[in-house]
């Protein structure tokens, strides 16, 4: 396996262009389910997630097509010819699971494998299946696979989350797209990725009100159409690499970052002392009179502090001055990365949800594994405010999630490369 190898260097400068939104991308390759017309997506990140989600659809009979350098994306589905997602693909990535409501809702009927859980929690998807019984969907577990079916179509109606999750609003707002009636999604999920796909699902010929709010209005159409769309930003790209002129000092200008994107984190990020200057096109980051202060942080949804960014802002704090404590309300099992980074000089104490993180005058490199893709990327954050070497092992967690990295850090100063590994 891959490695990458880390030795602090100082304080970074340069630019660093933000990818386009993985987690975005992939709900909206799902919905080209939904019509026989061609879905064009441009700004699409290069990753390992984006070819397994394509595969999956190809699968479906979906054609998929990469130009301009695979930044855009054609995903045609005149056809499905296969209803059922297979476990071997469902298993690698568990957005695959929001092919359910697409495929539900054109052809009423889908057999999608149960994702399982994951390294950082179980993430039960008992919700999604929730919303689709109350479109009148009729729902069947059987050797791992959920088979849902509507041979008479889907009916609009009043769904209500107990508490906010992103998939299962997703799933929910794709298949009442085609639902006759109006759906009424309450505590909807908010987030920027939501509201891309509504937006999506819009230029296609949905009828979609109140996206980005905790009340979503569908009203259902017989139909969606063609339509090009643009993936917004990689809003937990773009927090990862604010972190490092954070942690390493120096000012990195972020092309095509959006302070709305992540207003909660910037707010966070500034009361350490780092400082945010938004242009027309970009965010500049810097730090650069002495180090970073200690902040408590509390994960939440949207627009609250991101679980996906707890991981590196956590490496920032390893440095900080003075006490900072970081509870996980999303996910269990979210500081496996505490270890590692205890490994490297870091002084944490977790307990259940919560760490207390005492900044140290500075970490050392130390050989570290990566358990989980935002774990893997903190560790090479504190790599860059180490002294020495740190390699970081178990690295195809990254090719997820963050496209190029080694040459976008490598861009603004950092010493770091990626070693071939055996197997």
């Amino acid at each position: 396996m891959d490695s990458i190898i880390v030795h602090g260097n100082g304080p970074l400068s340069g630019q660093i262009p933000v990818s386009g939104a993985k987690n975005t991308c992939l709900k909206l390759m799902a919905a080209a389910l939904l019509s026989d017309e061609p879905l064009t997506l441009t700004n699409v990140p290069r990753l390992s997630d984006i070819r397994t989600l394509s595969t999956l659809l190809q699968s479906h009979g979906c054609e998929v097509a990469l130009l301009q350098d695979e930044r855009v994306m054609v995903l045609s589905a005149r056809e499905i010819t296969n209803r059922k997602a297979d476990y071997e693909i469902v298993r690698k990535l568990r957005a695959s699971f929001n092919v359910l409501g697409p495929l539900l809702a054109r052809e009423g009927e889908a057999i999608v494998s149960l994702p399982g859980g994951c390294a950082i929690g179980a993430r039960k998807v008992d919700l999604h299946m929730m919303a689709l019984e109350t479109l009148g969907a009729d729902i069947v577990l059987e050797e791992g696979y959920v088979h849902a079916t509507a041979p008479k179509g889907l009916t609009g109606a009043v769904i209500e989350f107990p508490f906010v999750s992103v998939g299962a609003t997703e799933n929910a707002l794709t298949a009442a797209t085609l639902a006759r009636g109006t759906t009424v999604i309450k505590n909807a999920a908010r987030e920027p990725d939501t509201v891309d796909l509504a937006k999506c699902l819009t230029e296609m010929g949905a009828k979609i009100s109140g996206a980005g709010t905790s009340e979503i209005t569908v009203e259902g159409v017989e139909k969606l159409h063609a339509a090009t769309h643009r993936v917004i930003p990689d809003r937990i790209e773009l927090g990862t690499f604010m972190i490092a002129p954070a942690i390493a000092g120096g000012e990195v200008e972020l092309l095509g970052g959006r302070r709305d994107l992540l207003e909660t984190f910037c707010e966070k990020l500034e009361e350490a002392g780092v400082e945010i200057e938004e242009t027309n096109h970009s965010l500049k980051v810097s730090r650069k009179n002495g180090g970073a202060k200690a902040v408590d942080v509390s994960t939440a949804p949207f627009p609250g502090f991101p679980t996906d960014l707890q991981a590196q802002f956590m490496a920032l704090m390893c440095t900080a001055e003075g006490t900072s404590v970081l509870e996980e309300t999303i996910f269990e099992n979210r500081f496996m990365h505490a270890p590692e980074l205890i490994r490297m000089g870091a002084e944490i104490d977790v307990h259940g949800g919560t760490a207390t993180v005492t900044g140290v005058e500075g970490l050392k490199g130390a050989p570290v594994m990566a358990t989980d893709l935002r774990a893997s990327v903190s560790l090479i954050l504190a790599g860059l405010a180490a002294e020495g070497e740190t390699v970081v092992s178990r690295v195809y967690h990254l090719d997820r999630g963050y496209e190029r990295i080694e040459e976008k850090l490598s861009a603004v100063g950092a010493r770091i490369e990626r070693v071939q590994g055996d197997g």
